[in-house]
């Protein structure tokens, strides 16, 4: 069975659903795929989200799907696995077999964290190894602190670290050699620096230490890593897209409302902003959502115009033919103008003729004069560039028993006066 939606909204995380929340508050009919995998599912809380810090990911993740359902968007739980175009319309299978069509594709597919490759880092991640100071940094101020190097960051993260605890392990790993500058830093603030290779975390309900290659062990209670961040981008390739490489990783280029280079895809969240929190991936959401809708409308607004443009230019070679009067002014014709029109009556208010510009769409108006010489010199008077090169003299009746004569006035006849 194919549906077609207005958007399709590929991730249900932050991101997906702010964007699915803001398009149904604006009466779009939305479909949003979530595989229920969320980035941050080890985690035990999601913080720096104003008014709710702290909440549990699945907290948040099950509020906002009720909040998108409740505006009329629907959420399923399946995954996108193939996305291709097929005329205005972008198609995506699922892989429970059905498939959806759409006119704008929202991408908040997230990243992958790529993590170091040694035993226990996977094991404890979410928990005591973490990335990102800001996110967990709290959680373990005050505490042994390890830095696992794996990049030429490895410096500034540590200095980061540093602001959290008095102490702070910087393992090099497979992290080059600080330059003299960063050791003076690093000296200048305590920072004990272990090199070797690191075989290997120590740990059971809790992180207990670093193990070495060469058997040295070194006690920690938490460990920050730097995975390298790749963008879930197949949908997007398969459209035709490509991802950008960044420091850290792998994203989708778009611009700051979320549009890509591929027509008719937005994209939002962590794909395209690498280090975007739950906060900032809701608010690109937010803004990715009416952005792509926006961009339609104004399509569409367009089409119609250059349509309406299009009837009214005559085409080469053929007259331009002026739509016919409306049926108020056949109305106000046949009621000015009818045996028992406005006009009908006896003496001069029945000797009032209409004047008509000849093929003239507009309705026929009554001239303040009575008789058709009058009627001639004040049509001679109203005369203007542009006008009709003929204007025809109807009258509604008879004048003291007698018809009036038709009376046309010419432009050579009034240039010959």
């Amino acid at each position: 069975m194919t549906e077609r939606y207005d958007v399709v909204v590929v991730g249900g995380g932050p991101a997906g659903l702010a964007a699915a929340v803001t398009l149904g508050r604006s009466l779009r009919s939305v479909l949003v795929v979530d595989a229920g995998e969320p980035r941050n599912a080890a985690a035990h809380a999601a913080h720096n989200l104003l008014g709710r810090e702290g909440v549990p990911p699945h907290e948040l993740l099950a509020a906002g799907r009720r909040e998108a359902e409740g505006y009329g968007a629907v959420v399923v739980r399946d995954r996108a696995v193939d996305a291709r175009r097929e005329g205005d319309d972008l198609v995506v299978e699922l892989a429970g077999g059905d498939v959806v069509r759409a006119r704008r594709l929202l991408l908040a597919t997230g990243l992958t964290d790529v993590l170091p490759d040694v035993p226990g880092v996977r094991e404890r991640w979410g928990a005591d190894v973490l990335h990102c100071p800001y996110c967990h940094g709290w959680e373990v101020r005050g505490r042994r602190i390890g830095v696992l190097g794996t990049s030429d960051n490895a410096v500034h993260q540590t200095l980061l670290l540093r602001q959290l605890s008095d102490d702070v392990t910087l393992f090099l790993h497979t992290a080059p050699e600080p330059e003299d500058e960063a050791w003076e830093q690093l000296t200048a603030l305590g920072v004990r620096v272990v090199r070797g290779q690191v075989e290997r975390l120590e740990h059971d309900d809790a992180l207990r230490a670093v193990v070495l290659a060469d058997g040295r062990r070194v006690e920690v209670e938490a460990l920050a890593v730097a995975p390298r961040f790749v963008a879930n981008a197949d949908l997007y390739e398969r459209l035709g897209g490509s991802v950008s490489e960044h420091a850290f990783g792998t994203y989708v280029a778009s611009s700051p409302g979320g549009r890509t280079d591929v027509p008719g895809v937005w994209v939002a969240g962590n794909a395209t902003e690498l280090p975007a929190m739950v906060g900032a991936s809701a608010a690109a959401g937010v803004l990715a959502g009416p952005a792509s809708t926006a961009s339609w409308c104004t399509r569409t607004r367009r089409r119609r115009s250059a349509r309406a443009a299009a009837r009214r230019t005559p085409r080469p070679g053929r007259p331009h033919r002026a739509r016919p009067a409306t049926r108020a002014c056949a109305g106000w014709h046949r009621r000015a103008t009818g045996p028992d029109g406005l006009w009908a009556g006896t003496g001069a208010r029945r000797a009032r003729p209409l004047v008509r510009p000849a093929r003239c769409r507009r309705p026929a108006r009554p001239l303040p004069t009575s008789g058709p010489a009058r009627c001639s010199r004040s049509a001679a008077r109203s005369t203007r560039p542009g006008a009709p090169s003929a204007l025809a003299w109807v009258p509604s009746g008879t004048a003291a028993g007698r018809p009036l004569p038709t009376h046309r006035t010419t432009r050579s006849e009034r240039s010959a006066r």
